[in-house]
């Protein structure tokens, strides 16, 4: 077993003779078995700097990964923002969530929950933004539906989007206030307590389910080439996923060779619509599909962005304010609300997931507020920066870690470095813009199925063998889609008398996530039911935190660059939930160093936590 040791001077009073031919190491560890004697599979661990392979592969992988659900937001998000026959402004949403996804990647990974988890758009956002653009007054004027009689570079058509993306800027700008708040308070602690799978587990799967009419309209655009990317995608990543490929690697003890990768598994949504973009492309350039906008099939050609490409710059940095002042709606604010709730749940989960898979123990209670506050943070940064959504923590990079088995958190911290040069980039964007629409629509298929079923799977925690959760669950997916498509069809309906009042419950009622996810909630907590029954127990078994800060945790979950000792010198830090507990810190040569401040004893530091 390969055998990482730092070469620090241990410490005399740590030495034992149980350690030969170790004692002039900081620490030593089969990596190999992880953490606390946890079994783990990977190579590479969470506080290794190098991996010993060419670093550049996983990083590649990872932003790879995320490509899929990074374009897919704009993408949808164009629509609703009435920006379908502008591509250049499509382009610069593209890169602009990219440099956005690779800042926040940075601070979660350095100041954060500091485990190498990849930071981007969030689907749990998107339905409430949707849900608030498809309001009577912002639903799109009928003239930019029509691309000839869209003037992209028209004040008219500029305010027309922009006055809709600063709305949406405001709301997450405000909501994320909520996040911060909740992270860096350890409230969200004490929201777990009272949600379980039976909340989650609608929520969930009614982001995907309620997205099935963005995914049918762009593959009804041409259902063949959509059903090419759906299989390609599906026989990629489950038919193929165990094949290996060979490529090109580099190390310093091998210099160049071959190497073996998973590629069908790491890589099967941009494999997919890569294979389905060309072969698009040699059936626009020999006219097999047609030249009629109005005949189908013509969504198809690849031809019809193809300026946007020229068009884009080749370097624009994305700024703050970059489409104008936001301005802040009631109602968004409240939609908004929903989905950084259930963008905070799913996140916990994803703490200890990729926890388990990097070697690493499980997160203390300090490291996940951190990490749900500095993602508050993110979102604050999103807004500000005007990507229209927000950001969270990729569950399929959470997957990749356990296929590259890379969990070294300095491959990331490349990975958000790549990312922010990608989002500067200004081809990049472009290049994705001219996916075919219904390209596009077959990723959605396969997209949003998967996310669909990702809620659905946190029933396992749950008895479903009981009529209680049956009945529980089932409820509440079922109004989380009747209520929202009547409110869809009556827009008018909801009349209270009070303004701010009927646009708040016009969004709410019509976000599917909110709706499953009250009801579950509400019926989850108040019908009586067994903790075991309700899957509590087996929830907090699988995202179990661990008490106390054993060298193992200070290690990997402690500030960087010291600041834990420098903060923990000030008395009123020990009462701050996101800061490491009370005891005994890491000192800078692997020894322990007593950081208890004079006058301040332990019993009483202690009553702060």
């Amino acid at each position: 077993n390969w055998m990482h040791c730092c070469c620090l001077p241990k410490p005399q009073s740590m030495r034992n003779a149980s350690d030969p031919g170790l004692t002039n190491c900081r620490f030593c560890r089969d990596i190999t078995k992880g953490f606390l004697g946890n079994s783990s599979s990977v190579s590479v661990d969470v506080l290794i700097l190098c991996p010993p392979t060419n670093p550049l592969t996983p990083n590649i992988q990872h932003c790879l990964t995320a490509f899929g659900g990074l374009i897919a937001i704009p993408l949808i998000l164009s629509q609703a923002l009435c920006l379908q026959h502008d591509g250049l402004t499509q382009s610069y949403l593209i890169s602009t969530i990219f440099f956005v996804s690779g800042l926040c990647t940075l601070l979660q990974v350095i100041f954060g929950v500091r485990l190498p988890i990849l930071q981007g758009g969030t689907f749990t956002m998107l339905a409430p933004s949707l849900a608030m653009l498809s309001m009577p007054e912002r639903t799109c004027p009928a003239w930019t539906q029509n691309a000839s009689m869209v003037n992209v570079s028209s004040p008219v058509f500029i305010e027309v989007w922009q006055s809709r993306m600063r709305e949406l800027q405001g709301s997450i700008m405000v909501g994320s206030c909520f996040q911060i708040l909740v992270g860096f308070s350890g409230l969200i602690g004490f929201f777990m307590k009272f949600i379980g799978p039976l909340t989650i587990a609608p929520t969930i799967s009614l982001i995907g389910l309620s997205l099935f009419d963005s995914a049918g309209m762009s593959a009804g655009n041409h259902w063949g080439v959509a059903a090419m990317t759906t299989v390609l995608i599906v026989m990629f990543s489950q038919y193929l996923r165990h094949m290996t490929v060979p490529v090109p690697a580099y190390s310093k003890t091998r210099k160049f060779h071959s190497s073996r990768m998973y590629i069908f598994q790491i890589l099967p949504v941009l494999l997919g619509i890569t294979l389905s973009w060309l072969v698009c492309y040699l059936l626009t350039i020999y006219d097999i599909l047609p030249l009629d906008p109005k005949e189908y099939g013509y969504q198809a050609r690849t031809d019809l962005k193809g300026d946007v490409i020229a068009q884009a710059p080749w370097f624009r940095f994305p700024y703050p304010g970059q489409w104008g002042m936001p301005t802040v709606s009631l109602a968004g604010v409240c939609g908004i609300l929903a989905g950084v709730t259930s963008s905070m749940v799913e996140s916990v989960g994803d703490y200890h997931a990729c926890a388990r898979l990097s070697g690493a123990p499980p997160p203390p209670r300090h490291a996940i507020n951190r990490g749900v506050g500095i993602e508050g943070v993110g979102c604050l940064l999103a807004g500000a920066w005007g990507t229209g959504n927000g950001t969270t923590s990729y569950s399929e990079n959470v997957g990749a870690l356990g296929i590259t088995k890379v969990g070294s958190r300095m491959v990331i911290v490349a990975s958000g470095v790549l990312m922010v040069l990608m989002g500067m980039f200004g081809k990049i964007g472009a290049i994705f813009t001219t996916l075919p629409t219904p390209v596009i629509g077959g990723m959605f298929l396969v997209m949003f199925g998967v996310i669909s079923a990702a809620g659905v799977a946190n029933l396992q925690y749950a008895d479903m063998n009981s009529s209680r959760n049956i009945f529980i669950f089932g409820f509440s997916v079922f109004t989380g889609l009747v209520i929202p498509n009547w409110i869809l069809k009556n827009p008018t309906s909801i009349a209270t008398g009070v303004n701010e009042l009927d646009q708040v419950l016009q969004v709410l009622l019509n976000t599917s996530m909110f709706v499953g996810g009250f009801f579950g909630f509400v019926l989850d907590n108040t019908i009586p039911g067994s903790k075991h029954e309700r899957g509590l127990v087996a929830w907090n078994e699988a995202h179990q935190e661990i008490e106390g800060d054993v060298p193992e945790t200070s290690e990997v979950y402690n500030l960087p660059f010291g600041l834990s000792s420098r903060f923990l010198s000030f008395s009123w830090v020990w009462c701050l939930p996101f800061c490491p507990p009370v005891g005994r810190e890491q000192g800078p040569l692997g020894d322990k160093e007593d950081v208890t401040k004079p006058g301040l004893t332990q019993t009483q530091a202690s009553g702060c936590q």
